[in-house]
């Protein structure tokens, strides 16, 4: 009789993707020449952008942080919370708010 290994399980969380910094090639390119590499800068960046910068990258005609968050980031909820973002402090409440969710504080 062979007996089979027993295989160790962890109870260890695993790092939620959509809080994690994304490769070079999909930083966001804010207009105004920041860059975003994740939720948290992105967070910051609409807390200190212009009205101009944000209408810029979102109004009827595109959606950008939305995009960016749906399609790199990987979350659709929020993402379709910063669709219906009514300015660019409306978008960073949704941002911030979706941060302290997925990190717990």
């Amino acid at each position: 009789m062979v007996k089979k290994a027993k295989t160790q399980v962890t109870d260890k969380k695993q790092p939620d993707k959509r809080l994690e910094k994304v490769s070079t090639e999909y930083v966001f390119w804010c207009h105004d020449g920041k860059i975003f590499t994740d939720i948290f800068e992105l967070a910051e960046g609409l807390a200190a952008m212009s009205d101009e910068t944000f209408a810029y990258h979102s109004n009827t005609e595109k959606q950008d942080f939305s995009h960016w968050v749906r399609d790199v980031i990987g979350d659709e909820l929020l993402a379709d919370y910063l669709a219906s973002a009514t300015d660019r402090l409306n978008a960073g409440d949704y941002v911030t708010a979706r941060i302290t969710l997925l990190t717990g504080k």
